[in-house]
């Protein structure tokens, strides 16, 4: 009975507020439409509240209507800032932009319901109309105390302190992870409590602990999967699984790395024969390791990938495993996982063979000390540690260089990636940041891994078995088209194209390389292209320019390198290709989907760590001058760069009275004077202010 009328009165209430269209339609109406009577109230209620929490009905100070009616549509709350936020459409995965006044109190996570609003900028704008489902708001920021009560006020998503219930013993100044704990309608009204405290939020490895938690990366790992490492490592291998391997312990093969890297997962072994280059890419066979469903396999998943920032690493695998019994450490017997392959000499892959082997390494070799050899400059205690492989170092030399003019020759865009060489004190300190140099056998190793992921892919596309690949799509159109508007504007010469293609990008880069516009170039080149992924249908990858890639070669840190050793164990075990159909091809799709999705949460909280450890290193420089470049422009200001990778914001309060015009695209301009400031150029600034719970360097200009 209760039923019944319940969905009696949802179907009126529907009915009534469609005929009302977009007028709203007040409490009393609607219930007098509805007929509602004595103890039918109660009916009534409770339907319109169904339909309420559900999205389809909702409420303004105008009354009631269907939200079908405004052409609301459900979504997911990307993210927010100070003054706005994004929300992700579930229907078409688009992008919305929200104004900070129409989210409604909305967090990160949350699922709401939105509905259009008419656009300022052009792309599509919205407003949220009503939350349906509270996402566990966390966020991190600094406690502060103010007549007597505590606040924190947020690192990123608002900007306004909120109330703090419960400060959970951290101290004004900590840096913390906090939850909203109250909710109010306004991101103002909102109560939080303290989860964790870190400490200083002066200190970047403070603000550094909190990015981990705050995105769900716990440095410990559980007890039953440290307890099984423990005992994987203390078993050691058996002489039985070395016999039944092919043994190549007296081949010459040995490791290139970084001075300190403990998680070695790669070594080569190179020579040249007749007919051709037999080149042999050995990986740690860490699937023979990690069995599936056990706890380490369990928790190797969940995290996706290691994690590394300043000088530190988050494991995917505990150190028994990533630093000992894995990792290819020199003159100690190891199982690999070997890609011997055969190169013609002007650098095509005639063919490979996938083998289970051991191994054992001959050097621990570092990139500094190659290059030392290359360059030739080593010392003399370098020539004595080398002696042995100088010959096969030379090689690798000449064969990089075949490789790597047949990427360019393939029209392979030339980006570059600054990456960023903190320096810790003992003190735990950021003392310096460095632009990391990439010399020639960091290139050598980078060739030659892509050739054995080559192979891999190849291997799994052949055999149509189910496979992760790695794959790199073409750039999204409206992208271009704001690579080719920037280029436009600056005056910049470029290929024209119906359909860009990665030759176009290379030229664009290479017109522009050994100038001064290099840099700006190269960063708008990188950011018009598609972020590669992880996924089990072999599109190829547009980047490289290859039909065939997937990432084989860094099971210790890479859980889809994990995924596709194991599918291509069964397959060279003997297992037929249609018993690896049934029992991986949803593996391989669930493991592709969340290791992209572990990708992504690692990359922003390393750049999100490296910002703090930056700002730290600024702390000590506040007054001080740099040579800069603008790097993009806004309507609030400019970014720069310094030749350290150090950036920040050259605020439009301190460029001085005026009125300021931005083209929205990367000029800025004062209307009077004409003065204008414009993405390239080249500037001199003077740091006023570094942020280090923020992760934020503010600049002037000098």
């Amino acid at each position: 009975m209760k039923d019944s009328m319940k969905e009696v009165f949802r179907k009126r209430i529907v009915l009534f507020l469609q005929k009302a269209g977009k007028k709203c339609m007040l409490y009393r109406q609607l219930e007098a439409k509805c007929h509602v009577k004595g103890k039918d109230y109660v009916f009534f209620k409770e339907a319109l509240d169904e339909l309420k929490k559900q999205g389809i009905v909702a409420e303004n100070r105008r009354g009631l209507y269907l939200t079908s009616s405004v052409g609301a549509y459900s979504a997911q709350v990307a993210r927010i800032n100070k003054t706005f936020g994004f929300i992700t459409r579930f229907d078409d995965n688009t992008e919305v932009f929200v104004p900070g006044k129409y989210l409604m109190g909305a967090m990160p996570g949350d699922v709401v319901l939105a509905k259009p609003i008419p656009s300022r900028q052009g792309g599509a704008e919205g407003e949220v109309i009503k939350i349906l489902e509270e996402a566990k708001a966390q966020f991190t920021g600094v406690v502060l105390k103010e007549n007597d009560k505590f606040f924190i006020l947020p690192d990123s998503i608002l900007k306004s302190p909120i109330a703090l219930e419960r400060p959970n013993g951290a101290n004004v100044g900590d840096k913390v992870l906090a939850e909203i704990c109250h909710r109010g309608t306004r991101h103002s009204e909102h109560t939080a409590r303290v989860v964790s405290s870190y400490g200083s939020s002066m200190k970047a490895s403070a603000c550094a602990q909190s990015v981990l938690e705050l995105h769900g990366i716990c440095p410990e790992f559980p007890f039953e999967v440290s307890d099984e490492a423990k005992r994987i490592e203390h078993k050691g291998i058996s002489e039985a699984e070395i016999s039944s391997r092919e043994d190549l312990r007296d081949m010459i093969i040995f490791t290139i790395d970084g001075a300190d890297t403990k998680d070695i997962d790669d070594a080569i072994s190179l020579s040249k024969e007749e007919d051709c280059y037999k080149l042999g890419v050995h990986i740690a066979d860490v699937s023979y390791y990690v069995k599936p469903k056990s706890a380490l396999d369990n928790e190797a998943f969940d995290r996706g990938t290691s994690v590394y920032y300043a000088d530190r690493v988050v494991p995917m695998l505990p150190k028994e495993l990533s630093n000992g019994i894995c990792s290819l450490n020199p003159n100690e017997d190891r199982l690999a996982f070997s890609c011997l392959m055969d190169i013609s000499f002007d650098g095509k892959l005639l063919g490979y063979d996938f083998k289970k082997t051991v191994i054992r390494s001959r050097i621990k070799g570092v990139y500094s000390e190659i290059n030392k050899i290359l360059d030739n400059e080593e010392t003399e205690e370098i020539r004595e540690k080398y002696k042995d492989v100088r010959d096969t170092i030379l090689l690798m030399e000449e064969l990089a260089s075949i490789l790597t003019a047949n990427k360019i020759k393939r029209g392979a865009p030339q980006i570059e990636t600054p990456e960023s060489k903190l320096v810790i004190s003992e003190d735990d300190i950021c003392i310096d940041v460095k632009t990391k140099e990439r010399g020639k056998s960091e290139l050598i190793i980078e060739e030659f891994m892509l050739m054995a992921n080559q192979s891999a892919a190849n291997f799994g596309k052949l055999n149509e078995i189910p496979f992760v690949y790695r794959i790199h799509e073409e750039p999204m159109p409206e992208k271009v088209s704001t690579l080719i508007s920037n280029l436009d504007r600056m005056g910049i010469k470029y290929p024209h194209f119906d359909e860009i293609k990665p030759y176009h990008i290379a030229q664009i880069i290479e017109k522009q390389r050994g100038t001064d516009m290099f840099p700006v170039i190269n960063n708008m080149a990188l950011r018009s292209m598609a972020k590669a992924k992880y996924s089990t249908d072999p599109v190829g990858h547009f980047g490289l320019v290859l039909s065939d890639y997937a990432h084989f070669t860094s099971p210790i840190r890479r859980y889809p390198d994990l995924t596709i050793h194991r599918i291509m164990s069964d397959m060279l075990s003997g297992t037929p290709a249609e018993l690896i159909k049934k029992k991986y091809t949803e593996f391989a799709n669930v493991s592709a989907n969340h290791s992209t999705d572990a990708e992504l949460t690692a990359m922003t909280c390393e750049r999100e760590c490296e910002d703090c450890y930056k700002a730290e290193y600024m702390t000590s420089h506040i007054g001080e001058e740099f040579d800069a470049v603008i790097v993009s422009v806004t309507d609030y200001g400019f970014y720069i760069s310094l030749d350290n990778t150090v950036e920040g914001l050259v605020h439009i309060e301190t460029l001085g009275n005026g009125t300021y015009d931005y083209d929205g695209f990367i000029t800025l301009t004062e209307c009077l004077s004409g003065k204008r400031y414009r993405v390239g150029d080249k500037i001199r600034v003077k740091c006023v202010k570094a942020d280090v719970s923020g992760g934020k360097v503010d600049f002037s200009l000098a």
